[in-house]
């Protein structure tokens, strides 16, 4: 099923992000995961593509179509365009037909720690219009507290126009942790022309060096709340990690009832964080 075509039904989906196992662990891994996430009836499952040589990259169709074949699962393969060429992309676009997947998620993908980078594709937004000229729906990605490399909130939504100007029939947003922050944000891509879906994407903090990574790397910030329950329940890990998943059960429900277009859940290969908050959800 093609990802647009869930939010036309009128509904509120529900979809939950997924990554292929690392190096040489096998697929298995993922079915543990997808058998897991098939009773919750998702509308769609992401699964991540790791650019600069992390080892994944090569699963992400593989562990996609495992999901959709295997467990009935709507997927969709992230596809990074850093580094890549027109030739490259093109094979990833075959072995995605090939698999009989419909649906794309357009990234940059981080630059490489070398600064080597192949200008053929600097942006996602140049990927976008392949992707649909292939024959996919294409999705991509925005930012509720703007992209950790622009600090112009006003180029960071020129830039989220440009991609659906492009073809973008789909938004996931980044991470966050302030429900307001990310209503705001909505608020500025309808007056600034976004008439596509936007869905929202929630990762529960786990721990307090996962939170460190995360504001670092997406620059999001830190509410009240967070801080307070951080301080909390350091010391108590199992503590923390409810608590995390519970603040993030508590996003999503708020979310929910503000109307907003779609729900993403950043799972971390962790099943019982689907459940936990499609159960909220319910």
């Amino acid at each position: 099923m093609r990802i647009s075509d869930c939010f036309a039904a009128g509904v509120q989906p529900l979809s939950f992000e997924t990554f292929p196992p690392k190096g040489d662990l096998p697929v298995d891994q993922a079915r543990n995961v997808f058998a897991g996430l098939a009773p919750l009836d998702p509308a769609f499952v992401s699964v991540t593509y790791s650019a600069g040589g992390s080892g994944n990259s090569g699963r992400t169709v593989e562990v996609a179509q495992c999901a959709k074949d295997e467990f009935g699962l709507n997927a969709m393969a992230h596809l990074t365009c850093i580094n890549a060429t027109r030739e490259s992309i093109q094979a990833q676009f075959d072995a995605m037909r090939g698999a009989g997947l419909e649906n794309v998620l357009a990234l940059r993908g981080d630059v490489p720690a070398d600064q080597l980078v192949n200008h053929e594709f600097k942006y996602a937004v140049d990927l976008i219009p392949l992707a649909r000229e292939a024959g996919f729906c294409v999705g991509a990605a925005c930012y509720p507290e703007g992209h950790a490399a622009c600090l112009d909130t006003v180029a960071d939504m020129r830039h989220m126009v440009a991609k659906q100007s492009a073809g973008a029939q789909f938004f996931v947003s980044q991470l966050f942790f302030d429900n307001q922050a990310a209503l705001r944000f909505l608020d500025r891509a309808r007056h600034a022309g976004i008439s596509v879906p936007i869905t929202f994407g929630i990762m529960p903090f786990l721990s307090k060096s996962q939170i460190t990574r995360m504001v670092f790397m997406c620059g999001a910030s830190l509410p009240a709340p967070v801080v307070k329950l951080l301080a909390r329940w350091e010391h108590d890990p199992a503590a923390l990690r409810q608590a995390g998943i519970d603040y993030a059960c508590q996003q999503f429900v708020d979310l929910a009832a503000q109307g907003v277009d779609g729900l993403h859940v950043y799972i971390m290969n962790q099943p019982d964080i689907a459940a936990r908050v499609t159960e909220a959800l319910r």
